[in-house]
């Protein structure tokens, strides 16, 4: 069976990443697409979210491309009309958002997918099954971008919501949270805030849990140069490294996987899948790291900002 997508949102994130995953999975058809300044050659084109879900009942599958600001709306309205929902991370702006959309989305008895992209690199699964069976001692993330390149005049992410750093940063909580062997809790932060700015530029997490493992991770927004995505994490049997987000991972200092990027078709075809098991995938554990930093977390002030 082949599942009519409409994907609303066309931005950057859309077109480089979102449109490919979908147009190469033979079990899915990208059908329209919802943007008041962009559209998509040979594909239906709508404004408006609500003109969309009007004019065509036969797309059972609505995926969201768009800031967690507006999000939330745009979420209750698909679920409302009935259609399966993809959201782009992080599922909302607060948890409240999320766990509103979970309830709605039983009671409506449609798949609700918050999608993780990390996880699904292509080092993930073989790391967490070489974590399984070993002691960790030393657990840290070094997750350091440049805004301006990854981010170019996008305003969003300085706003209330945008989560600012944490925007890049919830990827790699979503990768810790998927290869821990054991749970985490965050029991400090410090957060940088430009003096321009609501949301913070760099950040320093510090994580308990019952195995006493030194878990640390440290965000920056100001790394121009190459970009940083690393995992380290030192074990009883050895010390193991993911970089470039988790395409690459290393033991010792040896390579073992060194792929390329398929996340994002990786995570269409698990939404195929939730949506021919008729099941929900809605992990919020890494939006809840998030939330914690911002109510536990040190507050200074840096320079200012600019585009």
């Amino acid at each position: 069976m082949v599942h009519k997508i409409a994907l609303v949102g066309i931005g950057k994130i859309a077109i480089d990443q979102h449109i490919p995953a979908i147009t190469n999975n033979p079990n899915l058809e990208l059908s329209a697409t919802v943007s008041r300044n962009a559209s998509v050659d040979g594909v239906d084109s709508y404004a408006t979210l609500d003109e969309m879900l009007e004019a065509r009942p036969d797309i059972k599958v609505v995926s969201l491309a768009i800031p967690p600001q507006p999000r939330f709306d745009y979420a209750v309205k698909a679920l409302k009309a009935g259609r399966h929902l993809m959201l782009e991370k992080p599922p909302g702006q607060s948890l409240a958002e999320c766990y509103a959309l979970e309830k709605l989305a039983i009671e409506k008895n449609v798949t609700l997918f918050a999608t993780w992209h990390s996880r699904y690199a292509v080092s993930i699964p073989a790391t967490k099954e070489w974590l399984s069976s070993r002691t960790i001692k030393r657990f840290q993330i070094t997750w350091k971008e440049d805004v301006r390149r990854w981010h170019p005049g996008q305003e969003w992410v300085w706003s209330p919501g945008g989560l600012g750093v944490f925007d890049p940063g919830i990827n790699a909580l979503s990768i810790m949270t998927e290869i821990l062997p054991f749970a985490v809790h965050l029991n400090a932060a410090t957060l940088e805030f430009p003096s321009n700015r609501d949301t913070p530029i760099a950040a320093k997490l510090s994580f308990t849990n019952a195995d006493r493992a030194n878990v640390e991770a440290v965000f920056d927004w100001r790394q121009e140069g190459p970009q940083t995505w690393d995992i380290d994490v030192e074990t009883d049997q050895g010390d193991l490294k993911i970089s470039s987000g988790g395409a690459k991972m290393s033991i010792d200092g040896n390579v073992r996987i060194d792929g390329s990027d398929h996340e994002y078709a990786n995570l269409y075809t698990q939404m195929d899948g939730l949506l021919q098991a008729h099941k929900s995938d809605f992990d919020l554990s890494p939006m809840i790291h998030v939330c914690d930093a911002f109510a536990l977390g040190k507050r200074t002030t840096v320079a200012p900002f600019h585009f």
